[in-house]
């Protein structure tokens, strides 16, 4: 019988093939007290374990195979970066002495503690980091059964047995690890019961172009073994047995969609200039320092934004020091082969601190607490420490300095008045430095509203859409209950863009989207007509957005996209 099934839509593309269905990597582990003369033997045994699987994962970045997306082994070193993390160590060796908890109810008990701090974490990308420490845990109670991977063996003797069928990937999640000892390329798509857009599932998924649909709650309880699937990566649905008449349609759609591929392929050189000759920027937003080579490929002019907040994540209050930040940013400009790299700022705090030094519940609302510039001004010296890498590293490269969620005057000048001590600092030690354009987040309505104040500071804006969205219509957007009603298309969204956009024209400087707005294609001819002249997105993204924009006529396009800021309903009209 045939049947949907629907979930988030991370990896555009169709793929059809039989269902290799692996069961949910989830173990039941026993809970029992030890006996006090068996402390020891107990932490060693978790020690062996966690070391064992330090080993195989050094193991398989040593073997990685040299197509390998760049994602996977960035993905890696965040879950060695946890295995190593001396503060699980600790806490595992507190259950087990402290409470005589066996080994794996002692990594159980903390994963479950750790969980609710990443589940209380504003930021979306960083919550779902909570599966990264849910596969080490996973691992390490693997080996301590005896066991090799917890996926691996089904999902290889599949491969064997049909390799000329196409075969579609059905798990409860996957991690980096598995995914590269699946040899991923055997798999036409993905789909997981779990995970969001920023989970490493659709990172690795978009980097390889591969659809793939995640949080599909039912899907590895309702597809069988050898099922056939169809998986709809632009609507993120999953069709389940289809009929020869559903199978036939999207096998017209696939063969479309590859077409489609090739064509894009051929646009990576192509300048990106409207019909009526208006030059537009598409930038690339990256996460890691290694991930600028993939940005080039994919035809980005420079990065648009570096979250430098995922070099801070995971130390356990062991911050990354300015020698090993500065490293971290030449990479990022080394990488991107002379390109401008806009740097920003530390974003991090209250839903997210960095030490856990203070009590879960001390934070009312983490949204609205102290987090990102504000995070940053309360502790002035990690401050100066971040800026002081950046400036050296601009001696080398072009960096723009970003700063996110600006909201007061006051919070401007005492920035800049950071930044000036930090030059002051490297001056006083004769440490080479260069210069930097610097440039505000505008997340929050207050610094979209007061955006003239702005741009009387800063040589240039970027647009945090997502928090822009969040903050306008008071919704947290991974609350299940109210995400429905986050609207990118809500007038007043719109207008609060559109505002900051004229604003910034008028005075002669640049601005840019950087939030998941600019790499939506359906929203692209809406941007132009507004005045954007600068997206910057997944690179993975960066080619589909650029065919709308050659086919694009931005002086045509700005009367319509003024009526559309002024309706009240502008999803009618972006649909006609």
């Amino acid at each position: 019988m045939t049947f949907a099934i629907h979930g988030l839509a991370v990896s555009r593309g169709i793929a059809i093939g039989r269902a290799v269905v692996v069961a949910s990597s989830r173990m039941e582990v026993v809970h029992y007290f030890i006996r006090p003369e068996q402390i020891a033997s107990e932490i060693e045994r978790a020690r062996s374990a966690r070391r064992a699987v330090i080993d195989e994962l050094r193991r398989l970045q040593e073997d990685m195979p040299k197509d390998a997306p760049g994602e996977l082994d960035a993905l890696l070193d965040v879950h060695l970066m946890l295995l190593q993390d001396e503060a699980l160590a600790e806490a595992i060796r507190h259950w087990i002495s402290d409470r005589l908890y066996n080994a794996e109810w002692a990594l159980t008990t903390q994963l479950e503690i750790v969980s609710r701090q990443f589940d209380e974490m504003e930021d979306e990308y960083l919550r779902e980091r909570k599966a990264d420490l849910e596969q080490v845990v996973e691992r390490i109670l693997w080996h301590m059964k005896g066991a090799g991977s917890p996926v691996a063996a089904p999902v290889a003797g599949a491969a064997e047995t049909v390799a000329d069928t196409p075969l579609v990937l059905v798990a409860q999640d996957l991690s980096p690890a598995d995914m590269l000892q699946f040899k991923s390329k055997v798999f036409a798509g993905f789909i997981t019961a779990v995970g969001g857009k920023t989970s490493h599932t659709a990172i690795v998924a978009r980097s390889m172009d591969i659809p793939a649909v995640v949080g599909a709650r039912a899907a590895s309880q309702l597809i069988r073994q050898d099922d056939w699937i169809i998986i709809d990566g632009n609507e993120g649905v999953v069709i389940v047995d289809p009929t020869p008449m559903i199978l036939d349609e999207y096998s017209f759609r696939q063969r479309q969609s590859e077409l489609e591929r090739e064509r894009l392929s051929r646009l990576r050189y192509t300048p990106s200039i409207t019909l009526d000759g208006q030059k537009i920027e598409l930038l690339a937003n990256i996460e890691q320092p290694g991930d600028g080579p993939a940005a080039v490929r994919a035809g980005a002019v420079g990065v648009g934004l570096f979250r430098t907040e995922f070099l801070f994540m995971g130390r356990s209050g062991n911050l990354p020091g300015e020698e090993e930040q500065y490293r971290a940013y030449r990479e990022a400009i080394d990488g991107m082969q002379g390109m401008p790299v806009t740097i920003r700022t530390l974003d991090v705090g209250a839903d997210k601190p960095l030490d856990k030094a203070q009590p879960k519940d001390y934070y009312l609302n983490p949204a609205l607490g102290l987090r990102a510039i504000r995070w940053s001004l309360a502790d002035t010296a990690m401050f100066r420490t971040q800026l002081r890498a950046i400036l050296r590293a601009a001696a080398h490269g072009q960096i723009h300095l970003l700063f996110p969620m600006l909201a007061h005057r006051s919070e401007i000048e005492q920035t800049l008045a950071q930044l000036h001590q930090a030059q002051s600092e490297l001056d006083a030690h004769g440490v080479a430095y260069g210069q930097v354009k610097i440039g505000a987040m505008i997340e929050i309505p207050a610094a979209a509203l007061m955006v003239r104040t702005f741009l009387k500071y800063f040589d240039f804006l970027s647009i945090g859409t997502n928090d822009l969205i969040q903050y306008t219509l008071a919704i947290d957007r991974a609350d299940e209950a109210v995400a429905h009603l986050y609207d990118p298309l809500h007038p007043a969204v719109l207008r609060l863009i559109a505002e900051v956009i004229a604003a910034a024209d008028a005075a002669g400087k640049s601005v840019s989207v950087c939030g998941e707005m600019a790499g939506d294609a359906s929203m692209t001819r809406l941007l132009l007509g507004l005045g954007l002249r600068s997206f910057s997105m997944h690179p993975a993204q960066i080619l589909a957005i650029k065919q709308e924009i050659l086919r694009a006529d931005a002086a045509k396009l700005g009367p319509w996209a003024l009526d559309v800021v002024a309706c009240d309903n502008p999803a009618d009209m972006l649909a006609g």
